[in-house]
């Protein structure tokens, strides 16, 4: 497995020096994040980051994420234009040598939580999501924004786009996404690249938005409706796992041959549909990485898997779940893993 980092570029406290001293480093994972969305990426931009990357000993192995426009995800009739676009950004990546693409169809909202700064019992904090407080959040009032959401929308835009998903159903929803996989794969195919769709964050309907890719069930309709090698899965621990009725190990099995990207994380389960990122370690919390990282090494996955979001411990400040420490931490730890694995 290739062992990957999540890197914001430039304007990211982590620095490349510090990453590549992670013992066992290999990938970077990042992305273009000046580029409005559904807009075409240039290839000089990317190869403008792939160098910066690769001056610190490292390459951009994955790109996280190619952001789908939400015209395509609701199904308009100017989608078409902006899945033009994601088809030259996939030449474009190609071109540039970088063959493997992380995306989702979470409808407006990257991944979701209530609290960034969740007190745990050893004394550092993580990222927390509590169902009751979700409810109480108006999206729109700005009480919380994280890494990863689309903040380029007016108010009164945003508003119009989440008043448009009340009348699309999860089965509208998949549908829009099969269409855009029909389209997308065969460019994805021509061009050597392995799509790996991320799951819901977390993996059920938040704000009145539907949610489609959420379990075992939902990956086998997407990976057999359009039936393709290059059509896959960003196998996330921490998004199917933060449902207890995800069984982690079945999920991998039937996904087995089309997992292209794994990201690593633990969750605290702390009540109905409600959950506290941990370190990464078996014992910390509800998933028992242990028995995931060797299901994926028994069903034969050699790709990238990074560290996933970690807690902020000694003091460290900067982007929350995104902190140096802990997921230099869970590196180590998935590392360790990995080499015991290579030895059965």
């Amino acid at each position: 497995m290739e062992m990957s980092f999540r890197w914001y570029g430039e304007d990211d406290p982590v620095t490349l020096e510090q990453i590549r001293q992670i013992p066992g480093m290999v990938g970077i994972v990042s992305a273009i994040y000046d580029t409005p969305v559904g807009e075409i990426w240039s290839y000089d931009k990317i190869v403008e980051l792939k160098e910066i990357i690769e001056k610190h000993s490292l390459t951009l192995n994955v790109i996280e994420s190619v952001p789908v426009h939400e015209e395509i995800k609701m199904g308009l009739s100017t989608r078409d234009k902006w899945i033009t676009n994601y088809k030259e950004t996939l030449r474009n990546l190609s071109k540039a040598g970088i063959k493997t693409i992380c995306y989702n169809f979470m409808p407006v909202f990257d991944w979701t939580r209530s609290q960034l700064d969740a007190p745990l019992a050893d004394g550092s904090n993580s990222l927390l999501y509590d169902d009751k407080l979700v409810k109480d959040i108006d999206p729109l009032g700005g009480e919380l924004q994280l890494p990863g959401w689309d903040l380029s929308y007016q108010t009164g835009d945003l508003r119009k786009i989440i008043d448009q998903y009340q009348t699309i159903s999860e089965q509208q929803l998949m549908d829009n996404l099969i269409y855009f996989l029909k389209e997308v794969v065969p460019v994805a195919e021509e061009e050597d690249i392995l799509l790996a769709i991320h799951p819901d964050d977390p993996p059920w309907p938040i704000f009145g938005l539907p949610r489609v890719i959420t379990n075992k069930e939902n990956v086998q309709h997407m990976l057999q409706a359009v039936d393709s090698p290059n059509n896959g899965i960003t196998f996330c621990t921490g998004s199917y796992g933060a449902n207890p009725e995800n069984d982690l190990l079945e999920i991998i099995e039937a996904a087995k041959g089309r997992i292209h990207f794994v990201h690593a994380r633990n969750v605290k389960w702390i009540g109905e549909l409600s959950f506290q990122e941990t370190s990464h370690l078996s014992r910390d919390g509800s998933i028992d990485m242990v028995s995931v990282v060797e299901k994926l090494y028994d069903c034969g996955f050699t790709g990238p898997i990074r560290p996933d979001h970690g807690r902020m411990i000694w003091g460290e400040e900067g982007r929350p779940g995104y902190g140096l420490y802990d997921r230099s931490l869970g590196a180590t730890y998935l590392n360790g893993i990995i080499d015991t694995l290579n030895r059965k």
